[in-house]
């Protein structure tokens, strides 16, 4: 039997039923490819180790720290700072960066996500 109602206007991620896919950072779940209501993705990335040092060519990341370990860092290019649980970073295309420590982070990816877009030095 077919339904009148319309289809929802919005979407929903549920990142427990979103496989981790690994990444230079670690394991990424990624969500919200292909909404035309989105240009971007929404990403939940868990960091147990340092990760690999890279750069985007057409992404624009924002990182949003939600646990960190004391220790935890961020290098973006040269520079090293300390981040904690709360902070937030906009990484511009072309800033070489890395997560130092472990963490868990949500990343605002601006466009969407493409793969073929993390360059390794």
């Amino acid at each position: 039997m077919a339904s009148n109602s319309p289809s929802p206007r919005y979407a929903v991620a549920d990142f427990s039923q979103i496989k981790g896919v690994p990444c230079p950072c670690g394991v990424a779940r990624r969500a919200f490819y292909d909404n035309e209501d989105f240009p971007g993705t929404l990403h939940v990335t868990e960091i147990s180790e340092d990760a690999k040092k890279h750069y985007h060519k057409s992404h624009t990341e924002t990182y949003f720290f939600l646990e960190c370990t004391d220790d935890a860092r961020m290098e973006l290019d040269d520079e090293i700072i300390a981040v904690k649980p709360g902070m937030s970073i906009v990484i511009p295309p072309g800033v070489r960066h890395r997560a130092l420590g472990r963490m868990k982070v949500l990343i605002v990816c601006l466009p969407e996500f493409d793969p073929a877009d993390e360059w390794l030095d």
